[in-house]
């Protein structure tokens, strides 16, 4: 690991492990994207994974939401088909439409076209290279995040090809051939691991995994198919991490949908869990509280496209359902393309002035 500067603002850091803080920390999904005018300026002379793959380009863009307005936290800009792309399939990000595989796995046969067990450091050193440069260059000012996207959410795009509203072709695998997809999971799994370590190893000082589709999976199913590999993911990194002598590294979990696994996901090794805009804070609270979980989330991303007034007032009452302690302020999921970065402005400095009427309060 390298040497970087000492952390300025560790709000995030302690709110993940529940511990007191002066203000609650704020960061949002997506921060750094298509809303920010600079974003676009960047994609209308690069293609999306030349960004990713290029240092200099994703350690840029990385920082440009930390330049308009007081986040707590940077989130490395990269993609979670990443991974896919290290075990050898072609993954394009074709305007108007996300992520299309030419040629996704039409069948379980089609496992062994698969690099299994890729080198990752070769496969996916331009992320960590971004990671080291980006730390870099936030000498100390917050905390920087990696990701990785999870098994199923992964699985999900390599057999269906890109984005689906029910991910059948996905689906279908699960109950006709359970073993083929356990194999499937299995090896992202592995892989997933090697990845957020070495993402860690680079200068990432919190981890988030993303289950993106978590939603369009049943209790059972997920139980099945999903809890499990992530369980693991956050057991061995965890591990291998303390086996390196690294401490105080974060994971979120954010189970998109998954408002059935609340108590599941709680009892894994995960700090923080992830809530989106549907979720009973409520009753995530109390369940998280038994096990000293932190919560992540969770405004109604579309509640960007109200009044200012109507953003501050939604974030306080979000800020005041949550309370202060061991929550990481947060949209329920990504920010939309034509958000206002303004309203992202206010959000932001709502909830910190919120959070801080709370505390002076008590």
């Amino acid at each position: 690991m390298c040497d970087f500067a000492p952390l300025k603002n560790d709000l995030f850091i302690r709110a993940a492990f529940c511990e007191k803080v002066e203000r609650t920390p704020v960061w949002a999904m997506r921060q750094a994207g298509r809303y920010l005018k600079e974003f676009q300026e960047v994609r209308a002379k690069h293609d999306f994974f030349t960004v990713c793959r290029t240092p200099e380009l994703a350690c840029e863009v990385t920082l440009q939401p930390l330049r308009r307005m007081e986040l707590d936290a940077a989130i490395i800009f990269s993609d979670i088909l990443v991974i896919p792309q290290a075990l050898g399939m072609e993954v394009q990000m074709v305007p108007g439409k996300g992520p299309v595989f030419p040629k996704p796995l039409a069948n379980p046969e089609d496992l062994k076209t698969l690099n299994q067990t890729p080198d990752v450091d070769k496969e996916l050193g331009y992320v960590f290279d971004a990671i080291k440069l980006t730390r870099q260059k936030l000498d100390g000012k917050v905390p920087l995040i990696g990701f990785s996207g999870a098994p199923w959410t992964l699985m999900a795009y390599m057999v269906d090809g890109g984005s689906s509203a029910t991910f059948s072709k996905a689906r279908s695998w699960l109950f006709r051939s359970p073993n083929e997809s356990k194999a499937l999971l299995d090896m992202l799994t592995d892989t997933t691991i090697k990845y957020l370590v070495n993402q860690v190893r680079a200068g990432a000082q919190a981890l988030q995994v993303f289950e993106s589709h978590a939603g369009i999976l049943g209790s059972s199913t997920f139980a099945k198919f999903s809890l499990p590999y992530l369980a693991k993911i956050a057991t061995q990194v965890k591990k291998q991490l303390s086996d390196l002598g690294i401490q105080r590294v974060p994971l979120i979990i954010f189970a998109k949908g998954a408002h059935y696994a609340i108590e599941e996901l709680s009892a894994t090794d995960y700090d923080v869990i992830s809530l989106d805009w549907t979720m009973d804070v409520k009753r995530a609270r109390e369940i998280c509280a038994k096990k000293s979980k932190a919560l992540q989330g969770n405004l109604d991303p579309a509640m960007l496209y109200a009044g200012v007034d109507e953003i501050c007032s939604a974030t306080k009452k979000m800020v005041e359902d949550f309370g202060v302690t061991g929550h990481i302020a947060n949209l329920g999921h990504g920010m939309y393309p034509d958000l206002d970065p303004e309203h992202l402005k206010a959000f932001v400095n709502s909830v910190h002035s919120a959070s801080e009427e709370i505390i002076n309060s008590a």
